[in-house]
């Protein structure tokens, strides 16, 4: 099979309106110059359109007209390096994807320890923000987790007893091994996460000694939380 006809084979694969990058076309290194002459000759004809350099997708027509990637899609590919996550989505869209708020924001935050990722693309905007530890596939779902306590007091719309609800689900969907995954990541965290995630620890009968051992016993921790909401607070510290 020549590498035309691989590249287009491999193309129908691919949903419409979903973004991909060469690495997606799964081809060798020296196959690249002759790939790249074929992805031009496929924007030309309209079967794929490019967003940016090396970052493509297949147009999806609809009676409203063509339907472009979402947010999400177009930032997927700079997540990635070398095939390996190094970041991931974090703040207000991330809390909306969760449940937690209604709001959906202008600007969207990437967050990552190793690179600054910056993004303007059309409407499409990301500004970078440092992850707590190195990001992989492995353990990004924690950091969205741990970000969204985090942040808790600061989400816009907050229903906190809405929140602490689906916070507490996240968690008891987590095998033991995962939760005790996610307590050494909260550890990298303020303590006030700390003493959420012990408080919500505690509610559900997990053992918290390595939280409760990591926070000052003199310090509070001013959320707006009631007993009502969390009966675990008063031995955090949490108001």
């Amino acid at each position: 099979m020549n590498i035309a006809k691989k590249i287009e084979k491999k193309i129908k694969t691919f949903e419409k309106g979903n973004t991909f990058t060469y690495k997606d076309l799964e081809i060798k290194k020296k196959e690249y110059s002759a790939t790249s002459k074929n992805i031009e000759r496929l924007i030309k004809k309209g079967i794929i359109k490019r967003i940016s350099t090396g970052i493509f997708y297949k147009p999806k027509q609809t009676v409203f007209g063509e339907l472009k990637p979402n947010e999400e899609q177009i930032i997927t590919p700079y997540l990635f390096k070398n095939n390996k996550r190094i970041a991931y989505i974090t703040g207000l869209l991330l809390y909306n994807k969760m449940g937690l708020t209604t709001q959906i924001p202008k600007e969207i935050s990437v967050a990552s320890s190793k690179k600054r990722i910056y993004i303007s693309k059309g409407n499409i905007k990301a500004s970078a923000v440092k992850s707590y530890v190195e990001v992989t596939d492995n353990n990004y779902k924690f950091l969205e987790l741990l970000d969204a306590i985090k942040d808790f007091k600061n989400i816009p719309d907050l229903d906190k007893k809405s929140v602490i609800k689906i916070l507490t689900n996240k968690i008891l969907e987590l095998n033991t091994k995962q939760k005790n995954e996610l307590i050494e990541i909260a550890l990298e965290y303020p303590p006030r996460v700390r003493a959420l995630l012990g408080a919500i620890f505690e509610n559900i009968g997990k053992n918290i000694e390595k939280l409760d051992d990591s926070l000052n016993p003199l310090s509070e921790y001013k959320l707006g939380i009631t007993k009502e909401i969390l009966p675990t607070i008063e031995k955090w510290n949490i108001k």
